[in-house]
């Protein structure tokens, strides 16, 4: 079966609005646009009313209270206020604690904060991840043993799609006395979130779940409470975390994707697993001596993080031009040096430069998967002539 071209490889970078999270959003452009902080009117009421039925949609996702959820501009913004705002809360009420700690795999966002900390006196601490990327509970252990403020550890890599062992980091982190802030862009709607395992802080993103961009969730635990400052001024809005008029359509489309995904994760997960061994095994076919970075079962059903056997990733994008993958993290796409991430893991420059990212997802179909699996083939054919 013929596919429209391009075929969508990149859905860990960003994914498709879902049709149906269109649709719910399109009436707060059009036929409500009023401000949902307008409480002095009907129509200001009706959008107030669409934001918490929103908030509530986002919380029953990943088992939270409504009023434990934020709305912010997107995960660097919610990342930024987590770690930033925990550490000049602590600096407020003379909390001794100064390190941070997070791993060298996160993401940008996360690494920039804490390193931005040391600027106010903060010890940030960067811990290495194992080859599989992920990290050793014993290296946390560690590192704890100086009295700290916050852990920061992303729950599903960007890159690699590689699984934290959450259920082993919360408590670990949890008897240091430290705060944990989740990273969760790449897992929220992907696999179930436990917040009971330790989690203080998560950051949720809109447009990883099938929603639109410039919209994300901040989970701030209450019982026992999370203590985070505000980044900056306002009217007070989010109660008092994060100050701006809301978005109406933008966070009922958030909070649309989130029921969504509330009802469909299994289904859409045991769909997309099986495209991606379907395109696994077609590569390992093509290219003996393929390797898929990152740990092999403790990984997000969508991503394939693949090491080619020789060439390098870029000239297989050029030689596919209607194939959607990337080399690494959309954030990082500027940057001209072997991703961090795979550095971190072990891999030298050349292993980086023969790398793809390819990342699967809820429309992916499966002539597009045999199409991309085709194209590359063909890539090596037309290189060996």
């Amino acid at each position: 079966m013929p596919v429209n071209r391009p075929i969508y490889l990149d859905n860990q970078a960003t994914t498709p609005c879902d049709p149906r999270v269109l649709a719910a959003m399109l009436p707060w452009f059009t036929e409500n646009f009023a401000n949902p902080h307008s409480a002095e009117h009907a129509m200001g009421r009706q959008a107030e009313a669409a934001v918490e039925t929103a908030r509530a949609q986002v919380a029953a996702l990943i088992g939270a209270d409504g009023r434990e959820i934020v709305f912010t501009s997107g995960a660097t913004e919610s990342n930024n206020i987590a770690i930033k705002g925990a550490a000049r809360h602590a600096r407020r009420v003379a909390d001794p604690r100064l390190r941070v700690i997070t791993l060298a795999t996160e993401h940008k966002c996360v690494l920039e904060s804490v390193a931005d900390l040391a600027e106010d006196g903060f010890d940030p601490v960067v811990l290495p991840v194992r080859r599989d990327g992920t990290l050793d509970p014993d290296v946390l252990r560690e590192a704890l043993a100086v009295p700290t403020l916050l852990v920061s550890v992303m729950a599903v890599n960007n890159e690699t799609g590689v699984i934290q062992n959450l259920a082993t980091i919360g408590p670990i982190v949890k008897q240091a006395g430290a705060l944990l802030h989740v990273d969760a862009a790449q897992a929220v709607g992907k696999i179930a979130i436990d917040l009971d395992v330790g989690i203080d802080l998560l950051s949720i993103s809109g447009h990883k779940v099938y929603g639109p961009k410039g919209v994300v969730a901040l989970y701030v635990r209450r019982r026992p409470r999370a203590r985070v400052a505000a980044l900056f001024s306002g009217g007070s809005q989010e109660r008092g975390l994060r100050s701006g008029t809301l978005p109406t359509p933008l966070v009922v489309g958030l909070g649309e994707a989130c029921r969504i995904a509330s009802a469909e994760m299994a289904e859409d997960n045991a769909r997309i697993a099986a495209l991606r061994d379907r395109l696994w095994a077609a590569l390992s076919n093509t290219f003996p001596g393929l390797a898929l970075n990152g740990h092999p079962t403790q990984r997000i059903a969508g991503n394939l993080n693949l090491t080619f056997p020789h060439g390098t990733a870029a000239a297989l994008m050029a030689a596919n031009p209607d194939i959607c993958v990337s080399t690494g993290s959309a954030c990082s796409s500027a940057a001209v040096e072997p991703s961090y991430v795979l550095r971190a893991m072990g891999l030298g420059e050349a292993e980086a430069s023969r790398t793809l990212r390819v990342g699967i997802g809820r429309f992916t179909s499966r002539a597009e998967i045999d199409a991309a699996a085709q194209g590359f083939a063909a890539s090596l054919v037309h290189s060996q002539a």
